[in-house]
């Protein structure tokens, strides 16, 4: 696997590389999640066609991402779905996932931290960012918003990686807690796995996004052992896609203890 110069040294798979400049952002109690505004909503699918717009061009000429598998996402056509994905891009994450699901509607579950990033922070809630709730009062109305997104049958992402590590070629150790989601929904998931390959362009590798599913949870189980197996599933098959990763654009090595 060639390398290039830049390495990147953490101790945990926490660990931060990509901080807004307001990293400790708080939800106000009031925040709201499922906006009735009709203008609210007008202004909201005026700036979510531009950003479907902006994700074209970016994805394709920008990043220059090849996608595998998007046929997989008709096995579920008109039902809400869950999309799992690997950490890997700043804003390719945010943006060029709605070329992948498109004509759907995409919602991504996010760090209230986002909503520091300058400029943008302040509308990514208009453009699908389902901001995590900071307290059991809030969860309730995060949890009602997602049941009505898929409901009409739109996506929902998730990255279980929490943390961006720019250009990783592998996929983290990730927790089961968000996969409690498409168990209490009873809706299927999917998984997209971001790789990097050398590409003869330029220095920045080629990506290749794959995606597979769906992978429906066990109604048969326990809620509990539904979700870690819905877990398993979905961090094996994003493990295996991995490999697919054969460019270190930046190497990330784990720093011993001192």
């Amino acid at each position: 696997m060639k390398m290039r110069e830049e390495t990147r040294y953490y101790r945990e798979y926490t660990d931060d590389f990509v901080e807004s400049r307001q990293q400790d952002e708080t939800l106000p109690e009031d925040f709201v999640w499922l906006h009735e505004n009709i203008f609210y909503r007008a202004a909201a699918a005026v700036l979510y066609g531009i950003a479907v717009i902006f994700s074209f061009f970016y994805s394709y000429f920008g990043l220059h991402i090849r996608v595998v598998g998007r046929e997989k996402l008709k096995r579920c056509k008109g039902q809400g779905i869950f999309l799992y994905g690997n950490h890997t891009q700043p804003m390719g994450d945010a943006f060029a996932p709605a070329m992948y699901i498109f004509p759907k509607r995409l919602y991504t579950v996010a760090g209230a931290a986002n909503l520091g990033i300058p400029v943008l922070g302040k509308v990514l809630p208009m453009l699908g960012a389902l901001i995590v709730p900071q307290s059991v009062a809030q969860m309730r109305s995060f949890l009602n918003a997602m049941k009505y997104h898929l409901e009409h049958g739109r996506c929902i992402i998730v990255y279980p990686e929490a943390h961006v590590w720019p250009y990783c070629g592998f996929v983290r150790p990730f927790p089961e807690t968000s996969f409690r989601y498409p168990v209490q929904f009873g809706a299927p998931a999917y998984c997209m796995t971001t790789t990097y390959q050398k590409w003869r362009r330029g220095q920045k590798p080629r990506i290749t996004t794959y995606i597979d599913g769906p992978f429906y949870p066990d109604q048969e189980m326990r809620k509990k052992e539904a979700q870690r197996k819905l877990h398993d599933e979905i961090a094996q098959c994003m493990r295996e896609r991995s490999k697919a990763s054969t460019y270190e654009y930046i190497r990330y090595v784990r720093k011993s203890e001192e």
